[in-house]
């Protein structure tokens, strides 16, 4: 009895690399979504004394998300 190894790689296939996307790059994109969602939510979240304890002010927040990758 015979035995064959694939060295394929896993992200090949219906919805492989060939056709553009890849299981971690969507991850990748929804992590980095996620994580500016939050830093939106914690800094509309702080008063304007706290904002500007940090250097910004209300304006600035989006500018700040923007920033992020």
């Amino acid at each position: 009895m015979a035995f064959f190894a694939s060295a394929r790689p896993v992200a090949d296939g219906v919805f492989g690399r060939s056709l553009g996307f890849s299981f971690a790059d969507a991850f990748a994109r929804y992590a980095a979504w996620n994580d500016k969602r939050i830093t939106r939510r914690e800094l509309s979240r702080l008063s304007d004394r706290e904002l500007d304890d940090i250097g910004l002010c209300r304006g600035d927040i989006a500018d700040v998300i923007d920033a992020l990758r």
